[in-house]
């Protein structure tokens, strides 16, 4: 696999932060030691520099020494994150990814005030092992930093180049989404305890089951019903369990989080400022 040799640098590496330096190194493109991770404290950066990833608490460096500059801080700490390194920032040298929910490509150049390539890039978690949905977008203008981000992020699960006013939505279908997945294979595994087998034994065949599931649509380009079609037969035990789900609500469950969570990430940012 080639490996890219810029040096890349995550400001601010909470959870998502770590996913991604994590899921970098899992796919080999880059070397542990052209990444540099930041966070306000110490307190956990044995977790990076055992795995030579360097780290530092201070952004400003982090910046200088780095081409690619991810910025994943939460929405209330973008405005001081960029004031803190506008000046080191370098127009000719500098892409910036920014995993920010709700802040656009337009705030943050404006922030800036310097002519920066900015690309807004949604993982999900599951970047940490290669099988992130990535949504990315950026202005028309910055190509070469959209197709160096679906590098990167292509290398690290699947990716979707769309239009920036979908970046809302493609938050709450997939960066949210994902732990709406995980609290349905939670839910069927206690079925699975209920109906007999011991709670890690239903966890396990859950979360295989709803990984086959994922993989016949991802993999064969499936639709999912005709997936279910192959196991609803009449007056069938799929088929009862089914309709009484829907009659609980279950996919309305599911639609409503996803639209509600598309109507919170909307305010993120505009709250935050």
């Amino acid at each position: 696999m080639s490996q890219t040799k810029n040096n890349i640098s995550i400001l601010g590496c909470g959870n998502i932060g770590t996913a991604i330096a994590f899921g970098l190194i899992e796919s080999e493109s880059i070397k542990p030691k052209n990444i540099t991770v930041t966070r306000r404290n110490n307190s956990h950066s044995s977790k990076f520099t055992n795995l030579g990833i360097n780290f530092t608490t201070n952004n400003r460096d982090a910046v200088k020494n780095s081409d690619v500059i991810i910025i994943a801080v939460t929405p209330q700490q973008l405005k001081d994150l960029i004031e803190e390194i506008r000046d080191v920032l370098d127009s000719k040298r500098h892409y910036i990814f920014s995993v920010v929910s709700g802040a656009t490509i337009n705030q943050i150049k404006n922030l800036l005030s310097i002519d920066i390539p900015v690309v807004r890039v949604m993982p999900n978690t599951a970047i940490a092992i290669r099988e992130s949905m990535t949504c990315i977008s950026g202005d028309a203008s910055d190509k070469s930093a959209i197709e160096k981000a679906n590098q990167m992020f292509g290398e690290l699960g699947k990716c979707a180049i769309i239009q920036e006013e979908l970046m809302i939505p493609a938050t709450a279908l997939c960066a949210c989404g994902i732990a709406f997945f995980l609290r349905a294979i939670r839910a069927a595994s206690q079925g699975g305890i209920e109906i007999g087998f011991h709670a890690e034994e239903a966890l396990f065949m859950a979360a295989q089951t709803a990984k086959g599931a994922a993989s016949m649509l991802v993999d064969k380009n499936n639709h999912p019903e005709r997936e279910v079609d192959k196991v609803t037969t009449p007056q069938g035990c799929t088929i009862s369990g089914l309709n009484q789900m829907e009659h609980s609500g279950f996919s309305s469950s599911l639609i409503k989080g996803i639209v509600t969570s598309a109507q919170k990430a909307e305010t993120l940012y505009s709250n935050k400022k």
